[in-house]
């Protein structure tokens, strides 16, 4: 006669038990990615492509206009005060009375920064940060006054650090 082993429920094996595990870790890994991504949405995704496209040629054009100048400027920030003390020089005249200073980090929007330079004397031109800034950042100097076609940036990438001296020329 032929004898049988008792085989155990389903429940009381390894086998089911650790297939439904994968699934559970799957389910619970998939929830968190969910709310990471629901969290910290992407800054760098933009609505409107035609106008960006449009925004590009105008850059373009401000580039061209600060090679033409030969514009070029020397700045730093001060580490303990967050100052920044920029100098500007080529064929601009007059000069503005204002500058706008951009500090853009390419993959954080929240550490961007934006300062209002003041002219104080000359080609010299003062202006405050709130908080330091460090780091890889896109950098971009503009007249305010003078935007679109009209105007003239200076731009470059640069890793700043607080206390060191930085140039940008016209490219």
């Amino acid at each position: 006669m032929h004898t049988q082993d008792s085989i155990p429920p389903w429940y009381k094996q390894f086998w089911p038990w650790f297939l439904i595990g994968i699934l559970a870790f799957a389910v619970v890994i998939g929830l968190g990615l969910l709310f990471i991504a629901i969290a910290n949405q992407d800054s760098m995704v933009r609505d409107n492509y035609y106008r960006e496209g449009r925004a590009i040629n105008m850059h373009l054009g401000r580039d061209q206009m600060a090679r033409e100048l030969s514009l070029r400027a020397d700045f730093s920030i001060d580490d303990i005060t967050g100052e920044i003390s920029l100098t500007l020089d080529g064929g601009l005249e007059p000069l503005p009375e204002t500058l706008q200073l951009d500090l853009i980090a390419p993959t954080q929007a929240h550490k961007d920064r934006k300062s209002l330079l003041t002219r104080i004397s000359g080609n010299q031109y003062r202006g405050q940060l709130d908080t330091g800034v460090e780091g890889r950042m896109y950098i971009d100097l503009s007249d305010p006054q003078r935007v679109g076609n009209d105007g003239w940036r200076l731009t470059d990438e640069k890793h700043i650090q607080l206390g060191e001296r930085y140039e940008l020329v016209a490219r």
